[in-house]
């Protein structure tokens, strides 16, 4: 019998910015350590993501001890930002319909982001996440909270659903935009030895030593079709989600989850699905 394994952790210190993977992920309430906890945000308060601006793609984000980052992107110097003093105040922005305080970084940062996109825009950092947001879709759950994700503190893609993908592309009305890469998708915990779209039917799963509640399936937008390394846009794959994935008006690839317990996560490590 195949045994089922986390193939991939990834981390995306700023939303929208390119991802990081890790052999080794410490699972909080509210998603992977380091995971969104910083985000791009406009003059309206609103996240400035790659719906918008593709090329923050494009932009990365290196982890520094303390919390802080440097940023690079091409034609920018790089920039260490520190994270920002809540005594100086937060500020409350809007991360998919919900309200959200934060903490603006340092100007030079808000320079730095502005001048990159081409656009205002500032650098804002999420100070305490464990009272900062809670989950508020219909399928949340009292005392459950999230970072700076849309909605859900983690988001899990499979290997073989991704090559059932692959396929329907190959066989479909854009053959030369295959085979996707699984990071178009940005998806923090990647499990392979599953059987393609098994991943609906689950409930609750175990990695390691973490469980997980399965809370929804992750209806896809507009970044899927973004190549992570050019910022160029296509149609996959979003053609064929909506021919084979679609729910209503949702384009489904990957599942969203909440953590059930803290703990370490370690790529190589075995998957259970307990419900």
């Amino acid at each position: 019998m195949t045994t089922s394994t986390l193939a991939a952790l990834n981390v995306y210190p700023v939303k929208s910015f390119a991802g990081a993977g890790t052999a080794r992920a410490v699972v909080e309430p509210w998603g992977l350590s380091g995971d969104r906890r910083w985000m791009a945000a406009g003059p309206d308060g609103a996240p400035l993501t790659q719906r918008g601006h593709p090329r923050l793609a494009l932009a990365a984000a290196e982890p520094l001890p303390g919390g802080g980052l440097r940023l690079s992107a091409p034609g920018m110097p790089p920039l260490t930002v520190e994270v920002p003093d809540p005594a100086s105040g937060t500020e409350v922005f809007e991360v998919w319909r919900t309200k959200v305080e934060a903490v603006p970084a340092s100007g030079e940062a808000h320079g730095w982001l502005t001048e990159y996109l081409g656009t205002d825009a500032r650098l804002v950092h999420m100070d305490a996440p464990e009272h900062r947001r809670p989950v508020t879709s219909s399928h949340g759950r009292p005392g459950e909270t999230v970072n700076l994700a849309d909605s859900f503190p983690v988001l899990l893609t499979t290997v073989s659903s991704l090559d059932a993908l692959n396929l329907l592309i190959e066989q479909g009305d854009h053959p030369d935009e295959g085979p996707l890469p699984m990071d178009r998708f940005r998806p923090n915990v990647v499990v392979e030895g599953t059987a393609p779209w098994s991943e609906d039917a689950w409930r609750r799963i175990r990695i390691g030593e973490v469980s997980f509640r399965v809370a929804k399936p992750c209806g896809r937008c507009v970044v899927t079709t973004t190549d992570q390394a050019t910022a160029e846009r296509g149609k996959e794959p979003l053609r064929t989600l909506a021919r084979h994935r679609r729910s209503g008006d949702r384009l489904l690839f990957g599942q969203l989850l909440v953590p059930e317990n803290t703990g370490t996560l370690h790529t190589g490590d075995p998957l259970e699905v307990l419900d």
